[in-house]
């Protein structure tokens, strides 16, 4: 059976233990599966993010942007429980929900106190979306999650080039944590809704009781 129990700061703290194949608790991180192509490629606009008068970057969203429905989901690329959201249960929402244009959905940044990797890869994730585009973004985060047993600065520059990005800008923009306003406010953001594990998925801003594809669908069609 599957373990759903999303990472926790607490849970981190106490010490990770594996339970499973797919789900993970604490800090645990999927292993390197070479990279493979990325398993939902949602059709998205291709042009890259304009800031907000705060030189805020924009929420990551597909689907219809004015759909009844709006699917929040916190991550953190360090979690083995994200990755195991984002390889198994989130192309499923793709296919189902997102490509009809059924729902919004939205990715927001949480990163946790794992290590470093929580607060430096969502920074190169949004410098591929600054300066390439959505398309590149969300292709690019896919791969971090594919790739998670490897996150650090060579990750973020090798894959920056497959999906068109400088690769020194984003091992840069990681490093230096260019984009950390942005991602501190989206944190900043979770924890006015008491947020406080990931991942942590909101149906029309109702938290749901876990992060596999069967109980997301529910809340879905319920809203």
């Amino acid at each position: 059976m599957t373990d759903h129990t999303p990472t926790t700061r607490r849970g981190f703290l106490a010490g990770a233990t594996a339970v499973g194949s797919a789900g993970l608790a604490g800090c645990g991180v999927l292993g390197g599966d070479g990279d493979p192509e990325p398993i939902y490629e949602p059709d998205v606009p291709t042009e890259t993010a304009t800031p907000d008068s705060n030189g805020l970057l924009p929420t990551p969203v597909l689907g219809d942007s004015d759909a009844d429905v709006t699917v929040m989901v916190f991550e953190d690329y360090a979690c083995g429980h994200c990755a195991s959201y984002v390889t198994e249960h989130f192309p499923k929402l793709g296919s189902e929900y997102i490509d009809p244009g059924t729902i919004r959905y939205e990715h927001h940044d949480f990163p946790l106190p794992l290590n470093e990797e929580s607060n430096r890869a969502p920074n190169a994730a949004r410098a591929v979306q600054d300066t390439v585009g959505s398309a590149a973004y969300w292709e690019y985060s896919q791969r971090l999650y594919r790739n998670q047993s490897d996150l650090g600065p060579d990750l973020y520059a090798s894959l920056a080039e497959k999906v068109g990005a400088d690769p020194d800008f984003v091992r840069n923009a990681a490093i230096n944590k260019r984009y950390s306003e942005t991602i501190q406010a989206d944190k900043q953001y979770g924890e006015s809704l008491n947020v406080d594990s990931t991942p942590t998925v909101f149906v029309n801003e109702s938290a749901v009781a876990g992060y596999d594809f069967e109980t997301i669908s529910q809340a879905i069609d319920d809203a």
